[in-house]
């Protein structure tokens, strides 16, 4: 009889859970299919819980050209979520001995015009560094198309005068992460391509991430689309002004298997690991809800790790909540559609 007890529940509990899923993976779908239609340029969705998928779906077109409708496994340009993997990366080299967080940015690269300011690496991964973005300059439509290396990069914006001094206010700023990928450079010996396919992309199994490449024949690889009273293709700009910054490419699958390994402590030991995820403050004690490379937010008053990603063609959002293990990523392939508001809905559900 107990027997008879037990077999009926567990009946139940598997039913019970096939229903939720049903009506779960309904009600996603019902928030994506109301903003992506299936002839316009698309979007992929994945939803994991505890490490595993509980949701993935792609929608709309992958290349309106060759009309060719999105899948899953699609590979997009990720844009400022390259930011996370710049940002390990020093981390990487920090716990290696080979630099300091507080080491200033002059150790590195000494001829860098500080003006008597004392900018240190911890500045430039939290975004309060006060050096100006070089993406909001005027001039930089004149070297968008240029090849430049990162030493000509830094030159671009080197001389610009500061926006406030180190530490007082957070101003979000590329060209902090334009130095970090320098720095990692100087510091490994090796490219910032070559350091985060080896030490990182290799070691964890994604084969499906890249350093993006106009040149390589990439498989899979998504067309990038801008509404200009219809959609036309994106721009072209040249991935060596992205850089450490926005020039990484990827698939959900991929970045599913980059959360579970920084979860799992695969790349740094978990003193390192959290400290990307330290909210940090400014010099007189504001919180800047920022960490290294994420920024610290709220979804039903838990504390979510997210960051999002624009670049020519693309936006990318992906959000991860760490007391329930929920991680939601969604990348779409015109600079029209952003997913960040579809990817909060979808971890707001699944919380809790």
């Amino acid at each position: 009889m107990k027997s008879l007890l037990q077999y009926v529940l567990a009946l139940f509990l598997v039913f019970s859970s096939s229903v939720f899923s049903q009506k779960l993976e309904a009600k996603i779908d019902s928030i994506i299919t109301a903003k992506f239609k299936p002839e316009i340029p698309g979007a992929v969705f994945l939803a994991a819980k505890n490490g595993k998928v509980v949701y993935r779906k792609a929608f709309g077109m992958a290349d309106l050209e060759l009309n060719v409708k999105m899948k899953p496994e699609f590979i997009f340009e990720i844009g400022s979520i390259t930011k996370q993997f710049t940002a390990i990366s020093v981390l990487m080299l920090a716990e290696q001995g080979k630099l300091n967080l507080n080491d200033e940015i002059t150790k590195f690269i000494p001829d860098y015009p500080t003006n008597g300011n004392v900018i240190k690496i911890h500045h430039l991964l939290t975004h309060t560094s006060g050096i100006k973005d070089f993406t909001s300059m005027k001039s930089i439509k004149n070297i968008a198309r240029e090849d430049l290396s990162p030493k000509e990069l830094v030159d671009f914006f080197k001389d610009e005068p500061i926006d406030f001094k180190p530490g007082e206010q957070y101003k979000y700023c590329n060209s902090g992460y334009v130095l970090l990928g320098y720095i990692i450079e100087i510091v490994s010996g090796q490219t910032y391509r070559d350091f985060i396919s080896e030490r990182i992309f290799r070691k964890i199994g994604m084969n499906n991430t890249l350093y993006a490449s106009h040149e390589r024949i990439i498989k899979n690889r998504v067309s990038g689309y801008r509404d200009k009273q219809g959609y036309v293709n994106k721009n072209y700009i040249s991935f060596s002004i992205p850089y450490a910054t926005g020039a990484i490419m990827s698939n959900v699958d991929d970045m599913l298997k980059w959360q579970n390994a920084l979860n799992k402590n695969v790349l740094l030991s978990s003193e390192f690991t959290e400290k990307a995820f330290t909210n940090y403050q400014l010099n007189d004690g504001t919180k800047i809800d920022y960490g290294y490379g994420w920024h610290l937010e709220k979804i039903k008053d838990k504390v979510v790790r997210e960051h999002g990603g624009s670049i020519f063609g693309f936006k990318s959002m992906g959000i991860y909540e760490p007391s329930e293990q929920i991680y939601v990523i969604g990348l779409s392939n015109c600079e029209c559609n952003s997913p960040t508001l579809i990817t909060t809905a979808i971890a707001s559900l699944l919380i809790d």
